[in-house]
């Protein structure tokens, strides 16, 4: 495995963490996200993700991208530039280019989400899906506050906190989606998956969604491995990242 941190600017973030598989088959690669409110970048969003995505035969990539006191758009470029090397590499590191997607957490699934939706004004990569793992998503009466503040500062316009309510842009170009929550989040509630899993479905974006009854906010792969505390691990929750390899490997082997 090809394993190393390369800086995407003069500076320490963003940089970017390669976990490319040995051999000469061109594969799927996902882009990780971490979540942590565009305050920081969570290492339980991190690693643990790129390897079970590794162990399910995708190349992956951790991306960490700028933070507060940096605002919008730095980590859209973040993105965009981690995404430009992807396709730079791809032939070295025997990517699929049309088998991208970008796998974002929380705030990390805002950025994902953003940037599925918003791609087109930075740059002429598309990803070809996205994973939103309970992500924020609307900037009003579901927000979560904190991000918002972080990523826009605390004054920011009207037009500006519209433009990040996600589920008011969706389009004909923003890529099928796997998305999931929990019912009992208290930090992100799951009106964020609900209000965007409905501009999907209104523009005709294909999409897979589900809906957990337990479990907090923050739980990564639901697994010991990743959790900080018991109640972090969820047996039942922890199904979501084999139903989303399941549909992430269908949704590209299509027309092949």
């Amino acid at each position: 495995m090809l394993n190393k941190v390369i800086k995407l600017s003069n500076e320490q973030i963003p940089k970017l963490t390669t976990y490319v598989l040995d051999g000469n088959k061109p594969r799927g690669a996902v882009l990780v996200l971490p979540g942590g409110g565009y305050g920081f970048t969570s290492p339980r969003e991190a690693e643990p993700i790129a390897l079970k995505f590794n162990s399910a035969g995708f190349h992956a990539f951790v991306l960490d991208y700028s933070c507060a006191p940096l605002r919008h758009p730095a980590p859209l470029i973040d993105v965009t530039n981690a995404i430009k090397l992807i396709f730079d590499q791809s032939e070295t590191w025997k990517i699929d280019t049309k088998k991208i997607a970008v796998c974002g957490f929380s705030a990390g699934g805002h950025l994902a989400a953003s940037y599925g939706i918003y791609w087109e004004k930075f740059g002429d990569f598309k990803p070809n899906a996205l994973i939103l793992s309970y992500p924020v998503i609307n900037s009003g009466e579901f927000a979560h506050r904190d991000s918002f503040i972080n990523l826009l500062g605390e004054h920011s316009s009207d037009d500006l906190l519209d433009q990040m309510s996600l589920e008011k842009h969706i389009n004909k170009n923003t890529p099928p989606t796997f998305i999931w929550h929990t019912v009992e989040d208290n930090l992100v509630p799951v009106e964020n998956t609900l209000m965007f899993a409905n501009g999907l479905r209104i523009h005709n974006i294909p999409f897979e969604m589900h809906i957990y009854p337990n479990g907090g906010h923050g739980l990564s792969l639901a697994i010991e491995e990743t959790a900080d505390h018991i109640d972090q691990i969820n047996p039942h929750v922890a199904t979501w990242m084999s139903l989303c390899i399941t549909w992430l490997v269908e949704l590209f082997n299509k027309g092949e």
